[in-house]
């Protein structure tokens, strides 16, 4: 059965409902898109007017400002801003971050234009918003997705300042913003670095890798990665560096294997100047990107777009963890098929929310107006010198200058940023893990997030009194 992504996100969401204690009412009120705005605008496209389609959805106000990516891509379309809003509003809700979900996108292959021309019209898909109240720091935030980067949040943040001049928060309008824009260091890497620490906790649950029969910690475990793009480079970068095997990598063009390992970073820049991750020294070819989703190995990262593992090819994977970076890159079949199996799936709606939760440091630090370690680094350094040169006066032994470093090191911004980011996909990894042990009946990771989604938002409605 094919399924719309909206369908699937409902009919996860319906599953999970039925593991919760809300009144029928209020679960409909979550799950449905509060407001849905589409539009059409002309730009001058060369020498022709061209008529954009574009969107932007809030799926909830529980919370506010709403919050999530607007992305550039010929598939855009309605059924799937509106599935991507949803799982927003979840995924903001599971890793506590305080804002209701949303999700944007201009229905066009960014391939196709000149910088000039995509500039134009990613500020008038800007004024658009703007005139409907669909941007703004305190109502609605944008931020990155799969087609744009920092270029196009610049872009739209010099927009909004144009058109709201003297707003003292404007900083705050949208995030993945270049640094010297208002942007925070770590951004860049957030929902790759994200999805390690989220697969890596669950490695170190002694109970989930016996049942799953794999060693504990993420050492030594081999990992496929679908999809080269910002997302799956830094997730391969992290697992590399934390000591796993990336064997196998994947993008449109078709896929590579090698069972030493592969780098990433070498891998991107072979595809940089020839066009392709294929033939890339040392590696095997395999001629579809979706080979790589059947090959044997421990953990399963699809990095790309929705729907591709699914009823047809899901009964082929034989990865013991899959853990999904892209926004849903399974099938409700394919979740079926994983949980009869016995495979863990580590679901999309909190796996990749590092880019959410870094956004909303750099939408605290645009509020607060200065940069995360510039009140206290030094301050910090200063003292633990301190402590360090008492220590060795008192015991007579000297600390190597390598470790008197580390010590004495203050923290800057990123590691303010890794470190807040570690804490938060900690905390939403075991937060689940329990609500699933807490009702055995539950029978996927999946299902226990969308009930401590579904629970921590219908609280919300309860406090505010919408419900009484």
């Amino acid at each position: 059965m094919e399924y719309k992504f909206f369908e699937a996100v409902e009919k996860s969401f319906d599953k999970a409902a039925a593991y919760t204690n809300w009144d029928p009412g209020i679960l409909e009120q979550i799950k449905q898109c509060n407001a849905v705005y589409r539009m059409f605008f002309p730009v001058k496209i060369g020498d022709k007017i061209e008529v954009i389609k574009a969107y932007r959805v809030q799926h909830s106000h529980h919370k506010t400002p709403c919050k999530g990516g607007i992305r550039f891509a010929p598939s855009v379309n309605l059924d799937e801003v509106m599935a991507l809003a949803a799982l927003m509003t979840f995924k903001c809700a599971i890793v506590n971050v305080p804002f209701g979900g949303a999700k944007g996108g201009i229905t066009i292959d960014p391939k196709k234009y000149t910088p000039y021309e995509l500039e134009k019209i990613t500020r008038r898909y800007t004024s658009e918003l703007i005139k409907k109240n669909f941007i703004g720091p305190g109502t609605d935030v944008p931020a990155p997705d799969y087609g744009t980067g920092e270029r196009e949040m610049a872009w739209i943040l010099d927009t909004y300042m144009s058109m709201r001049p003297g707003e003292i928060d404007a900083l705050g309008c949208v995030t993945g913003k270049p640094v010297s824009q208002g942007g925070v260091r770590g951004r860049r890497e957030a929902t790759g670095l994200g999805v390690f620490y989220g697969i890596r906790e669950v490695c170190h649950m002694e109970e989930i890798m016996s049942r799953l029969k794999l060693k504990m910690g993420v050492e030594g475990k081999t990992v496929v990665v679908q999809g080269l793009g910002n997302v799956g480079y830094h997730a391969a970068k992290f697992f590399r560096e934390g000591g796993a095997k990336v064997i196998a990598l994947a993008e449109y063009e078709g896929a590579i294997i090698n069972p030493d390992g592969l780098n990433e970073e070498e891998v991107f820049q072979h595809r940089k100047k020839t066009g392709s991750i294929l033939n890339f020294p040392g590696a095997t070819n395999l001629p579809g990107s979706g080979d790589a989703l059947e090959l044997e190995c421990d953990i399963l990262i699809p990095a790309a777009l929705e729907n591709v593992i699914n009823g047809k090819n899901a009964p082929k994977v034989k990865a013991r963890i899959i853990g999904e970076a892209a926004n849903g890159p399974l099938t409700p079949e394919a979740d079926e098929i994983f949980a009869k199996k016995g495979t863990l799936v580590i679901p999309d709606m909190y796996l990749n929310a590092g880019g959410v939760t870094v956004s909303y440091f750099e939408w605290l630090k645009n509020l607060s107006h200065v940069r995360y370690g510039r009140m206290d680094k030094r301050f910090t350094e200063n003292m633990n010198t301190h402590i360090l040169n008492q220590i060795e006066g008192l015991t007579g032994k000297k600390v190597t200058q390598k470790e008197k470093d580390f010590i004495s090191h203050g923290a800057d911004e990123v590691d303010l940023v890794y470190s807040g980011l570690e804490d938060t996909m900690i905390a939403a990894t075991r937060e689940i893990m329990d609500a699933w042990k807490a009702n055995p009946k539950i029978p996927d990771m999946r299902t226990a997030a969308y009930v401590v989604a579904i629970n921590k938002v219908g609280t919300s409605y309860a406090e505010l009194g919408i419900f009484p």
